[in-house]
């Protein structure tokens, strides 16, 4: 078989074309160039090895020729390749030296890979030191001394501390710390409307505690942006409590009545027991007379005066139930 010589040519650049990919992958000489070109010292075999380490070279020369061209002589390959194996972003770390230089802000290279390894943004933490950022409250509601509920909104000013960066409180508790103050500045004052007249009062009690501390900022001012009148606590808690107060007579007065109901139906239970008590007595009577009569201690006459005795008491009681009135008036008419 006989294979024409365009379809030689076209394997053989195909073969040179994949070669020279693989060759430029593994050695990027371009990228060697741009560093020779840009005064950073660093060879072909590095490179290579680079690849070998799996630490990409677009990343680790740009970063070089970045920090070279900004005169930081302390960063070097070997710094860039560790940090990048650790976990780092190199590119932000570059920039946020860069920018710090420029700002004549201290920051080291161990400084900087630090903060970025703690999980912070480092370029961001250099950029708000140099320019301070401001973080708006949500609305804290608190009480004054008279009971009035008043709603206020902050507006902090914050610059990032670079020492504090690794291990300090963020954001939230700058915000939480700033309320706690807010609350209570409200709260020590005796009326709302010394509040509502002097609302920079709260600002310069809440700046006095440094709330900074431990955390990743420094407060640079706090400022009142709005303050609202909100519900009178005050009168709505003896509200409350006052119906409380009724609702627990009301209980108390509810449970004596039950407890006087119960003491009733307790004393006729017991009186009609006594009746009955009473009736069952008195039925035994005429059987024990005649148990008597029978048995001769009692006699005939004694038996007549007794049922005399019954007779004349039954009369007494009926002329006690008369009307006295009636009983003249039938007087005067017989008369």
């Amino acid at each position: 078989m006989i294979i024409s010589s365009p379809m030689v040519i076209a394997v053989v650049a195909l073969g040179a074309i994949v070669l020279l990919s693989i060759f430029f992958h593994f050695v990027p000489f371009f990228l060697w160039l741009s560093a020779k070109v840009s005064g950073v010292k660093i060879s072909l075999i590095q490179l290579f090895l680079m690849r070998i380490r799996n630490v990409p070279p677009g990343i680790i020369v740009p970063s070089l020729i970045e920090a070279h061209k900004a005169g930081l002589r302390t960063v070097t390959r070997d710094n860039l390749e560790a940090h990048y194996m650790t976990g780092g972003h190199v590119q932000r770390v570059v920039h946020a030296l860069v920018s710090a230089s420029k700002a004549n802000i201290d920051l080291s290279f161990e400084k900087a890979t630090a903060i970025d390894l703690a999980g912070r943004d480092v370029f961001e933490a250099v950029q708000t030191s140099v320019n301070p950022k401001v973080i708006d409250t949500p609305p804290v509601a608190a009480v004054a001394k008279n009971g009035i509920q008043l709603i206020a909104k902050a507006r902090v000013t914050v610059r990032a501390n670079i020492h504090q960066l690794v291990g300090g409180a963020g954001e939230d508790t700058i915000l939480a710390r700033v309320g706690e103050g807010i609350v209570s500045s409200i709260g020590s004052a005796e009326t709302h409307e010394q509040v509502l007249e002097n609302p920079d009062s709260i600002s310069k009690l809440v700046l006095s505690k440094g709330l900074d501390a431990g955390t990743a900022y420094e407060i640079l001012s706090i400022d009142i942006a709005d303050i609202d009148v909100g519900k009178n606590i005050g009168a709505t808690l003896q509200m409350d409590q006052a119906n409380a107060d009724k609702n627990i007579a009301q209980a108390k007065a509810e449970e004596r009545r039950a407890m006087a109901v119960a003491t009733e139906q307790e004393m006729k239970a017991k009186a009609q027991q006594a009746r009955a008590e009473v009736i069952q007595a008195e039925a035994e009577v005429p059987k024990a007379l005649a148990q008597a009569l029978r048995e001769g201690n009692m006699g005939f006459m004694d038996y007549y005066k007794l049922e005399n005795l019954k007779g004349d008491t039954a009369m007494r009681d009926t002329i006690a139930k008369l009307d006295p009135t009636a009983i003249l008036g039938g007087k005067k008419e017989g008369k």
